[in-house]
């Protein structure tokens, strides 16, 4: 059972030394979970002494005012045998023999926190006591509550120290340990007052009894002990401290533990209960008492580290790595990120993502479509026939067949479909440009720095826009070729009408006339609509080719050659993280570290019993 204690204490340090004081904040905290006792009183309500009595030795600061101004986590640890020390946690290895250095420590590492102002803090000062005289025991020592202000301390100090103590006894797990003189009246005990708001039950609440040797010559505190007064579930202990003179007279803590002993043995009033009053029976009470409270919550605290553990992973994870130090590091996280960037860009194009497919659908329909509007038919109409030839053949009329004519109408209609190639090749353009932004907010890590998101955005859209450049160029060439290069095949294979095109001693009137028009606006028409069709099938390949594929191969080609050429503080401001998402990751990586050592604490215990 004493392992359970040592557990609990091995967590309260590591909670102060990660920062996990049980204070309000945006993280998860394992403190406010472990079982504590926490010492309550009002100022010279003999708190410090009960303390002292259970270690057996002088060690807390005495003074004036608020002496107490930092809670003082106390953790006992009974050894067979040796000497008595003393260790700090903010002196790991350092022993205190000397328990007044070890008082003069108190106050020093009190005033390093709070300054000399007299000012509180809730920051714990962990103290374990190694002793073959003390029970495994771990108290919180708080500040005594306070009804005035002293001199040299804000207004707020007596609200502020209620505060404290408030955080502490509210919690479930917080078993509280009220101590009350003996001679004053217990309704006006502050101790009393405070754990009844918080506890008003009293389940967890054991009253102490202090100065009970102090009271009016013909009074007792019989009423108090025995719970007709104020009933609590657990039975009040008295105790009889060390009086100020012998304090002043050093008297030994020893002695004075056995004149408690003799007080209620001897005392007619007490006799009957003196076996459960006194320091030493409430430090092993308490032991008990806070073993047992311990054992029943393990099975609880188990589920609720595993369960924040995983929160506190999910929650890492999502916030990425942290920032690399070394100009190499930088370099190599900005390369990972945009890798990361491309990778999920490619998947979008290749269908593992969605957004691919509207490219395939400005090839089969955008592109098709028009096409179809650009209307060859009327542009061959015989009027525009008549028109080109006749301006074609100039003052000397064609002889056999109009074949200037021929080519100034396929070109001029071949000629129109740069408009749609070009919105075809603008229209990829587009829907590369939006998968380009899409892939960026689906990159995680690109979120944490937004300098680096938006320089990859901007590379990748100028390299787009080169690759646009380069398609409309390549694209707008396959047209010039068609118009540039008549197919001649086409037209030997086309019969020939002797009396409208092949016979020169006809009238030149006769070669204008509507049959003849109409016969040659059917050729050009025939003609450009299959040079229409190779150019559907080609021109997507071209955009294909000269786009979607160098998109694929080299997006970010331009952007990885200047990195190499960047220095680490050029490659820093790139990695611009938010103050607060940095604070915060660092944060959460302590207490997920606090609570993955939690964790395997208590998995050793759980598989030793």
């Amino acid at each position: 059972m004493e392992n359970l204690i040592s557990l609990v204490n091995k967590l309260q340090r590591a909670c102060t030394a990660l920062g996990d004081h049980g204070e309000e904040s945006a993280l998860p905290t394992l403190w406010d979970s472990l079982p504590a006792i926490a010492v309550v009183g009002g100022q010279s309500s003999g708190k410090s002494s009960v303390l002292e009595s259970i270690v057996g030795k002088d060690f807390l600061p005495r003074g004036a005012g608020i002496v107490t101004r930092r809670p003082l986590v106390l953790q006992l640890h009974r050894i067979d045998e040796g000497k008595e020390y003393g260790e700090f946690m903010h002196l790991p290895r350092k022993k205190f023999t000397d328990f007044a250095a070890l008082r003069k420590e108190i106050s020093d590492e009190t005033d390093r926190e709070t300054g000399r102002s007299k000012q509180i803090s809730s920051v714990p000062i962990h103290l374990s006591i190694y002793s073959p005289n003390v029970v495994n025991l771990t108290l919180i020592d708080l500040p005594g509550l306070t009804k005035v202000a002293v001199e040299g301390q804000s207004d707020s100090i007596v609200q502020d120290i209620e505060n404290m103590v408030r955080s502490f006894i509210e919690k479930p797990n917080c078993i509280i340990l009220a101590i009350s003189p003996a001679n004053q009246d217990l309704a006006t005990s502050d101790a009393i007052k405070i754990s009844r708001e918080v506890d008003p039950k009293g389940e967890r609440t054991f009253g102490v009894l202090t100065k009970i040797d102090l009271m009016d010559q013909g009074t007792n505190a019989v009423d108090i002990l025995e719970g007709r007064a104020y009933k609590l579930q657990f039975p009040w202990i008295g105790v009889v401290n060390r009086s100020q003179a012998d304090i002043n007279k050093s008297v030994d803590m020893i002695a004075a533990r056995r004149r408690e002993r003799e007080y209620f043995a001897t005392s007619p009033e007490y006799q009957h209960m003196a076996s459960r009053m006194g320091s030493e029976h409430l430090g092993k009470m308490l032991s008990k008492h806070l073993e047992t409270v311990i054992k029943s919550r393990i099975p609880g605290l188990q589920a609720l580290i595993n369960k924040t553990i995983a929160e506190l992973e999910a929650e890492l994870s999502r916030l990425g790595k942290p920032i690399a130090t070394d100009t190499g590091g930088k370099l190599y996280m900005i390369m990972e990120i945009c890798r990361t960037f491309d990778q999920i860009f490619k998947e979008h194009l290749d269908g593992v993502r969605p957004g691919g497919d509207k490219i395939y659908s400005v090839f089969d329909n955008q592109f098709p479509a028009s096409l179809k509007r650009l209307h060859f038919d009327k542009h061959l109409s015989m009027d525009n026939v008549r028109k080109i030839i006749t301006e074609a053949d100039g003052y000397q009329p064609h002889l056999i067949a109009p074949e200037q004519g021929y080519r100034r109408l396929v070109e001029s209609s071949l000629v129109t479909i740069r408009g749609p190639a070009e919105a075809a090749v603008d229209a990829v353009f587009s829907l590369l440009k939006e998968l380009v932004q899409k892939s960026i907010s689906e990159t995680m890590e690109l979120k944490q720095y937004p300098t680096l998101r938006a320089e990859v955005l901007k590379a990748a859209v100028d390299s787009l826009e080169r690759m646009k450049e380069e398609s409309k160029r390549a694209t707008l060439q396959l047209v010039d070729m068609e118009c540039g290069y008549l197919t001649v095949e086409f037209f030997r294979k086309l019969p020939q009408d002797v009396e409208k095109g092949g016979n020169p001693t006809h009238s030149i009137f006769d070669r204008y006339n509507d049959s003849y028009l109409r016969r040659v606006g059917s050729t050009v028409l025939s003609y450009v609509n299959m040079v229409c069709a190779t150019l559907r099938n080609s021109i997507p390949k071209s955009i294909v080719y000269c786009q979607v594929r160098e998109a694929k191969r080299s997006l970010l080609d331009h952007f990885f050659a200047e990195l190499g050429t960047k220095e680490a503080k050029q490659l820093g401001k790139l990695l611009d993280e938010d103050p607060a998402i940095m604070q915060r990751r660092t944060s959460i990586a302590k207490r997920l570290e606090l609570y993955r050592s939690a964790q395997t604490e208590i998995d050793a215990v759980a598989w030793a019993k």
